[in-house]
């Protein structure tokens, strides 16, 4: 028998969050909970959502992987000629959400985008799978494309390519960092009154400490 869409819930209750428990910074608490997620062997925990929005605020989302974080930021990888890229281009705010069920956990973290050095984009490419890096290459991302038989032939001749040497970074592929200036951290709780505390950035190495309403 199909359940009813409205019918389905589930009751949280596994932790609380309070305010005297929290770290000072989001980076700190973020890390907290990122070595809870490791331990708890959730698969892909560094799935997150990320929002954008063009020139004309219309929105779009994805998922994509966490590559790194640290007190700058969070960072990930794309084609900055995909739709994400062209949409980062006109404007440069961005959402992430991170959601570990498992653990009844979400993380909001709103911010500004910026590309990460070449360094970092070397060396992180140069991290990946050969067939990841020849997929770099292959995909026109986001665009409209001739069908599978032509993504195939693309990547087959960026194998042939490349197979005596080693695979270039494209120039068009690199990393963003999301620099926070809101972060969201929400623990469920029994009967939806859930605990959401907000981290609101202050200045540089500050930030305001507030409890939301669930």
């Amino acid at each position: 028998m199909s359940k009813n869409i409205a019918d389905i819930r589930k009751d949280y209750q596994l932790q609380s969050l309070l305010e005297t428990d929290v770290s000072v910074t989001p980076f700190e608490q973020f890390s907290k909970w990122w070595d809870d997620a490791l331990k708890s062997e959730l698969d892909e925990i560094n799935a997150m959502t990320l929002a954008t929005a063009d020139v004309n605020a219309l929105p779009s989302a994805r998922i994509v992987l966490l590559k790194g974080f640290d007190e700058k930021g969070f960072v990930f990888f794309t084609n900055y000629n995909s739709q994400k890229g062209n949409e980062l281009a006109q404007n440069d705010r961005a959402c992430l959400v991170f959601f570990w069920k498992e653990l009844e956990r979400q993380v909001r973290i709103t911010g500004v985008a910026e590309k990460i050095s070449a360094a970092e984009n070397i060396a992180y490419f140069n991290s990946r799978p050969d067939g990841s890096k020849i997929g770099a290459w292959a995909s026109p991302q986001s665009l409209v494309v001739a069908g599978k038989a032509w993504l195939k032939e693309t990547f087959d001749y960026y194998n042939e390519r490349f197979k005596h040497g080693e695979i270039p970074k494209p120039p068009n592929w690199g990393g963003y960092r999301i620099k926070p200036f809101k972060v969201e951290f929400w623990q469920g709780r029994p009967n939806r009154l859930h605990d959401r505390i907000q981290y609101l950035k202050i200045n540089e190495g500050s930030w305001k400490i507030d409890r939301l309403a669930p």
